[in-house]
Protein backbone atom coordinates (compact mmCIF):
# COMPACT_ATOMS: atom_id res chain seq x y z
CA UNK A 1 0.00 0.00 0.00
CA UNK A 2 1.01 3.54 -1.27
CA UNK A 3 0.69 6.75 0.85
CA UNK A 4 0.47 9.79 -0.71
CA UNK A 5 0.09 14.07 1.11
CA UNK A 6 -2.32 16.57 0.57
CA UNK A 7 -0.85 19.19 -0.30
CA UNK A 8 -1.81 23.26 0.55
CA UNK A 9 -3.89 23.72 -2.38
CA UNK A 10 -5.62 20.92 -1.02
CA UNK A 11 -4.10 18.55 -4.11
CA UNK A 12 -3.37 14.80 -3.75
CA UNK A 13 -0.38 13.17 -6.12
CA UNK A 14 -2.24 10.18 -8.00
CA UNK A 15 1.00 7.43 -8.05
CA UNK A 16 2.23 6.99 -11.79
CA UNK A 17 1.86 3.05 -11.94
CA UNK A 18 -1.94 4.18 -11.54
CA UNK A 19 -2.04 6.46 -14.14
CA UNK A 20 -0.72 4.59 -16.27
CA UNK A 21 -3.17 1.46 -15.37
CA UNK A 22 -6.29 3.66 -16.24
CA UNK A 23 -4.16 5.89 -18.72
CA UNK A 24 -5.27 8.87 -16.81
CA UNK A 25 -3.62 11.96 -18.34
CA UNK A 26 -3.40 15.53 -17.21
CA UNK A 27 -6.25 17.63 -17.28
CA UNK A 28 -9.12 14.53 -16.49
CA UNK A 29 -11.83 15.88 -14.61
CA UNK A 30 -13.32 13.22 -11.78
CA UNK A 31 -16.26 13.31 -10.18
CA UNK A 32 -15.55 13.36 -6.68
CA UNK A 33 -18.30 10.69 -4.36
CA UNK A 34 -17.98 11.11 -0.64
CA UNK A 35 -18.50 7.24 0.65
CA UNK A 36 -18.78 7.88 4.65
CA UNK A 37 -15.82 6.07 4.75
CA UNK A 38 -13.33 7.98 1.93
CA UNK A 39 -13.36 9.26 -0.98
CA UNK A 40 -13.84 7.62 -4.58
CA UNK A 41 -12.34 9.25 -7.55
CA UNK A 42 -14.40 8.50 -11.09
CA UNK A 43 -13.47 9.89 -14.29
CA UNK A 44 -16.13 12.63 -15.33
CA UNK A 45 -16.04 11.00 -18.98
CA UNK A 46 -15.05 7.29 -18.71
CA UNK A 47 -15.60 7.53 -22.31
CA UNK A 48 -14.82 9.38 -25.71
CA UNK A 49 -17.79 10.80 -27.18
CA UNK A 50 -19.48 8.71 -29.86
CA UNK A 51 -21.60 8.83 -32.56
CA UNK A 52 -24.13 5.74 -34.11
CA UNK A 53 -21.94 5.84 -37.37
CA UNK A 54 -18.68 5.99 -35.00
CA UNK A 55 -19.99 2.43 -33.86
CA UNK A 56 -22.25 1.13 -36.46
CA UNK A 57 -19.72 -0.66 -38.59
CA UNK A 58 -18.52 -2.59 -35.99
CA UNK A 59 -21.66 -4.56 -35.90
CA UNK A 60 -21.77 -7.99 -36.89
CA UNK A 61 -25.20 -7.88 -38.76
CA UNK A 62 -24.58 -8.31 -42.97
CA UNK A 63 -28.10 -8.80 -44.66
CA UNK A 64 -30.69 -6.15 -46.07
CA UNK A 65 -32.44 -3.10 -44.22
CA UNK A 66 -34.76 -4.17 -41.48
CA UNK A 67 -38.07 -2.65 -41.08
CA UNK A 68 -39.68 -0.99 -38.05
CA UNK A 69 -42.09 -4.29 -38.06
CA UNK A 70 -39.47 -6.75 -38.56
CA UNK A 71 -37.41 -5.52 -35.40
CA UNK A 72 -40.51 -5.09 -33.65
CA UNK A 73 -41.69 -9.22 -34.13
CA UNK A 74 -37.95 -9.89 -33.29
CA UNK A 75 -37.83 -8.16 -29.63
CA UNK A 76 -41.24 -10.02 -29.17
CA UNK A 77 -39.59 -13.11 -29.90
CA UNK A 78 -36.66 -12.71 -27.99
CA UNK A 79 -38.49 -11.20 -25.16
CA UNK A 80 -40.79 -14.02 -24.89
CA UNK A 81 -38.08 -16.53 -24.89
CA UNK A 82 -36.55 -14.79 -22.12
CA UNK A 83 -39.72 -14.65 -20.15
CA UNK A 84 -40.68 -18.66 -20.66
CA UNK A 85 -37.13 -19.12 -19.63
CA UNK A 86 -37.81 -17.77 -16.17
CA UNK A 87 -40.51 -19.21 -15.63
Amino acid sequence: METTKLSSKGQIIIPKWLRDAYRWEAGLEFVVIDTGEGVLLKPAHPFPPTTVDDVAGSLPYTGGARTVEQMDDDLRRGIGGAWNDRR
